[in-house]
């Protein structure tokens, strides 16, 4: 059987075959190219569209279209882990940023000021559960029409960021006190150093010359020459301390005696704690191993605990500070007869800037200061507390 030659037909002859040449059927055929291009155009639109989408989603920020009348058009992603409620679509930029008022106005709004046709960047701080959260947003207008604008949003939350500049603001505030009180510390050694030389050439010469150590008359003043010299070295040993404690650490680590670092601390400390009648008491395990870290760090570690534990206190109390050891870890505890720690709080204790004290009293940098330093020394810090008990924060460090 012949096999038959078949021959490829385009469409420009398909369509005079069928006489789409005529005037009718042309005008069936301009429709068909105007629904080709129309639908080749709707393919562009849906690719742009996506991209856009893409674009929209990828943003690290918070992003949202307010309509003319102020109410939420579209969101990215970002907007409900920042905001859930306050950015849902149709929710108004009141809700957001000032749900106290019932109207939105162009003095106090960036949305209101974008639906003007103006930008306008904002800074603004909310809290939850006690935390403090930091949040930077912007509103650009989107001109529909002239004098009819919608309004773009950008929101971004810098508490991270805004919590590392208010820690170097109160590094720099300790850094300068530090230095300040150094400077104090070496002004009032020199005049100790001076008051307790002539008390000791005073009781030598009591003690040297026969006539004055015969004197019966002179006895008290040996007596008063010995409690001036104990309590000159009492208070040069406490600027010593201050002079070390204030000591800027540079990050070296060496063998470190935990017993010998509280007890500069306590020795700093034990004039207040006398002044408010809090007790100390010391349980150290004599000989304690040495661990390798940074002294003047743990200085600090220990100077937050025992401050915290005395403030914690109000009117008689006491602190019982212990040192030991548990396998290859050196163990010191501060317990305190304060009035403890709320357990809805205890999650929050570590964090940056909390605090419970009252203005003044505290940033609430020291626990969390506290925190990093053993963290970084490969340490566990932990509390147990009852309200209206005290408290009890346990440090332990590998040897």
């Amino acid at each position: 059987m012949q096999a038959i030659k078949r021959t490829p037909i385009d469409e420009g002859t398909i369509d005079r075959l069928l006489g789409m040449d005529s005037s009718k059927i042309g005008f069936y055929s301009d429709v068909k190219q105007k629904i080709q291009e129309l639908e080749a155009a709707n393919l562009s639109l849906r690719t742009k569209q996506y991209e856009l989408q893409a674009v929209f989603d990828a943003i690290g920020d918070g992003v949202a279209i307010y309509d003319a009348n102020g109410f939420i058009q579209y969101r990215n992603h970002v907007c409900p882990r920042l905001f859930p409620l306050e950015t849902m679509l149709g929710s108004s930029c009141r809700r957001l940023f000032h749900p106290e008022r019932e109207q939105h106005t162009h003095d106090d709004c960036i949305v209101a000021a974008a639906l003007n046709g103006e930008s306008r960047n904002l800074a603004f701080t909310t809290s939850e559960s006690g935390r403090a959260r930091y949040f930077e947003a912007s509103a650009t207008p989107i001109e529909d029409s002239p004098g009819t604008h919608r309004a773009l949003l950008f929101l971004r939350e810098v508490t991270h960021r805004r919590l590392q500049e208010l820690q170097l603001i109160q590094t720099e505030k300790m850094a300068s006190m530090g230095l300040l009180a150094a400077g104090v510390a070496h002004e009032i050694n020199n005049p100790l150093t001076s008051v307790a030389g002539y008390a000791e050439a005073l009781t030598r010469r009591f003690r040297d010359d026969p006539e004055l150590a015969g004197d019966r008359r002179m006895e008290v003043f040996q007596r008063y020459l010995d409690v001036i010299i104990r309590e000159s070295y009492r208070c040069k040993g406490i600027i010593n301390g201050l002079l070390t404690f204030s000591r800027k650490s540079d990050g070296s680590i060496d063998n470190v005696d935990l017993n010998k670092v509280v007890r500069e601390v306590l020795e700093l400390v034990r004039p207040t704690a006398t002044a408010e009648k809090v007790t100390i008491e010391e349980l150290f395990t004599p000989d304690l191993p040495l661990i390798q870290g940074d002294s003047a760090a743990l200085r600090q570690v220990f100077m937050n605990l025992v401050m915290n534990a005395l403030q914690a206190i109000k009117g008689v109390g006491r602190i019982t500070i212990t040192s030991s050891v548990e396998g290859n870890m050196v163990l010191v505890t501060v317990k305190d007869s304060g009035c403890g720690i709320p357990q809805s709080l205890l999650d929050q204790i570590w964090d940056p800037f909390f605090t419970t004290k009252t203005v003044g009293q505290g940033v609430g940098l020291g626990l969390a200061v506290t925190y990093n330093i053993i963290h970084r020394h490969g340490g566990e810090i932990s509390v147990e507390t009852r309200e209206n008990e005290g408290a009890c924060f346990t440090v332990r460090l590998p040897t």
